[in-house]
Formats: C-alpha cells, structure tokens, sequence
C-alpha cells in the first residue's frame, strides 16, 4: 500500500499554509486502473484540487506527472470544441500503465478564466469568428491565467522530489520548475485533432506556443 503523505516533506511556510489535505486518502479504482485520491484544499482560496495517485510517489525522482485543468465542457459534457477530456483519460491510462505516477487535477475552469467567462467566450468565438485567444482579450481577460504553483505544493506534499512532465505546455514546465519542482523530462501528450478542435488546437500551437506539431504546424 502506498505510504499517505500526512507528514510535511521539506515544504516552506508558505505551502505548508496553503496546501491542506482534510480528507482521507482512499483508493479509486477507474476504468484506466487503481488510484489513490487525495483532495487538497488551498488554504488561501478554499478551492479544493485532487491528486489522483498510481504506486508509491513519496521520495521519488522522475515521477511521471500529468496537470489537468478543469474543463467540465469536456471532461464531463463530452464537448468536441477542446481536447480536454481525450487528454485527461489519455493521461489516467498512460499513468496506469507505468504502476508509478500522478495526475493532478486542478480547478482552474477555463484557463483560470472561470465557467461563466468561459461561455461568454464560446460566444464570441461563434458570433464573430474569433479564436480562444482573441476570445478572452475581447472580454477584457488573459489569454490563460493558471497558476501552476499550488501543483508543486501538492507534489511536494507528496514527497516528489522531481518529475518527467506529462504536457505540450512550456508555461507548465517553467513554472514548475521556478517554484522549486525539477522537471527532469517532458513526455509530449499529444492528441490527434478531430474535425471540430483542429482550430483550436492549432491556435494552442500558434498564439500559446503548446508543443503539438513536432513536424511543423499544418499548411506550414
């Protein structure tokens, strides 16, 4: 059994202030494998995010790791504009098959944007033909506004010393490593685009500089 990260393992001040587990760690069994979950709670929003764990983690190098934004349109509506939900099963069934890895899922709707917002931007893309990009400027917001720093909390939690990043995302990588969780590794996750999210996958690749096309944007 998978050791339970209730000990604070070299973490500063002010994660051990702001990452809080108070729920129980019990296992999930899934249709990709067997879990552990961890729900922490952001001591500074209230916000609760989930660690999905296969194996023993704690004190480990190279932890292959997975960081899921939340998409409900995707990940429980099925919605075929984003890939979100296809990343997510694809990532839970890559970690079970290495026996040693975690996925962590955190609630940052619409690239931190929020559900409402998100919707609102949905619109725009179907009224006026815009991308996601210019989508969420034209409401006044960023393009994407994750904060990556609670994940490296929750990984320091449980006791990851450095990971193999399973991401297309440079932002994931450098703000990882800048609060103080080695990336090691990238292991590109890359989804074939469908009819409905090749746009969006190619603005991904274009305007947020995600790592989708190793051979070169199409019609390049």
């Amino acid at each position: 059994m998978p050791r339970s990260s209730s000990v604070f393992t070299n973490l500063p001040a002010n994660d051990a202030d702001r990452a809080r587990e108070p729920a129980p760690v019990a296992d999930l069994r899934t249709r990709h494998g067997l879990f552990r979950i961890h729900v922490f709670t952001d001591g500074a929003t209230g916000s609760e995010h989930v660690a999905l764990v296969a194996g023993d983690v704690f004190g480990q190098e190279r932890v292959a790791t997975r960081i899921h934004s939340e998409c409900l349109t995707g990940d429980a509506f099925g919605s075929l504009r984003c890939d979100c939900r296809e990343q997510l099963d694809r990532g839970l069934e890559r970690l079970a098959a290495r026996a040693c890895g975690v996925l962590l899922y955190l609630r940052q709707e619409g690239r931190g944007i929020g559900l409402a917002n998100k919707v609102r931007a949905y619109r725009l893309q179907q009224e006026k033909g815009l991308d996601t990009v210019d989508a969420n400027l034209a409401l006044g917001l960023p393009d994407d506004c994750r904060d990556y720093g609670f994940a490296a909390s929750m990984l320091r939690r449980l006791g990851v010393r450095s990971v193999s990043l399973m991401t297309n995302n440079r932002d994931k990588i450098s703000q990882l490593s800048r609060a103080g969780i080695p990336v090691v590794a990238r292991i590109p996750h890359v989804i074939p685009p469908g009819p409905l999210n090749q746009a969006y996958l190619e603005t991904k690749a274009r305007r947020s500089g995600h790592l989708l096309y190793p051979n070169g944007m199409p019609g390049a």
